[in-house]
């Protein structure tokens, strides 16, 4: 009986997912969508595979758990935002006549590839999990592996994005359409004032891979795997 209600439960979850993938790249949503925002407003070459294929690698202590620093920080809660009552009250104010959690203009920022082409991913992301990776650091279909990541200029040929070098990255939600943008949330060194400042906003994310990792993971991997067959074997 827990085998069956425990497939129910993935059923259901599945058909939520699946409803909420249709709405997300239904007929019309593209064209409905404020232009130049989110991922639908950027130049994407690659595809999209979502936040559970990065950690494969990015979910490791040896990598720096890039994940699992994501999981408790704001972009990963980015949609569970909208459910919240100040998010209506932030809506109506901006003139949106639907729910935030399914209003395009809402949704196209707070969801990696909302309103991107179906052809465009290569499998369905999980809408409940906000901002992805891919939305900072582009789509991964042709850079995820391994080998192709242990060398940063093949990745960057592959389509990973560099966010420190293309600041516009960042701001394509982070910009004035924004119904919370302040344009004076960030100071700067002289003294002045500015909506949006790289540095600045990294640093309350801030997920940076060891030094002495990068270039390295593969072999370092391999050493780590080799320790702990040692170990098992030990014990």
């Amino acid at each position: 009986m827990n085998s069956l209600t425990g497939f129910a439960r993935n059923l259901a979850r599945a058909l939520v997912l699946v409803l909420w993938f249709g709405l997300w790249l239904g007929p019309g949503v593209s064209s409905a969508l404020p232009p130049g925002l989110g991922d639908a407003g950027a130049e994407i070459e690659h595809k999209f595979i979502g936040a559970r294929k990065c950690k494969k690698c990015h979910g490791k202590e040896l990598m720096g758990d890039q994940n699992g620093i994501w999981q408790k920080g704001p972009h990963r809660s980015a949609v569970a935002t909208l459910a919240k009552p100040a998010s209506l009250v932030i809506a109506r104010k901006a003139g949106v006549s639907a729910p935030p959690s399914e209003a395009p203009e809402c949704l196209v920022c707070h969801a990696t590839a909302y309103g991107v082409p179906t052809e465009m991913i290569w499998k369905p992301l999980n809408p409940e999990e906000g901002v992805q990776c891919e939305s900072c650091h582009g789509p991964g279909r042709d850079y995820r592996k391994k080998k192709i990541m242990d060398d940063l200029d093949e990745a960057r040929k592959k389509g990973l994005w560099d966010p420190s070098a293309e600041s516009g990255i960042c701001e394509h939600c982070h910009n004035e359409s924004s119904p919370t943008f302040d344009p004076r949330r960030y100071t700067l060194p002289d003294g002045s004032t500015t909506g949006f400042d790289y540095d600045q906003a990294l640093s309350r994310i801030a997920h940076p891979i060891p030094e002495h990792v990068k270039g390295h993971y593969l072999e370092l991997r391999e050493e780590q795997k080799a320790e702990e067959k040692k170990a098992k074997e030990g014990n």
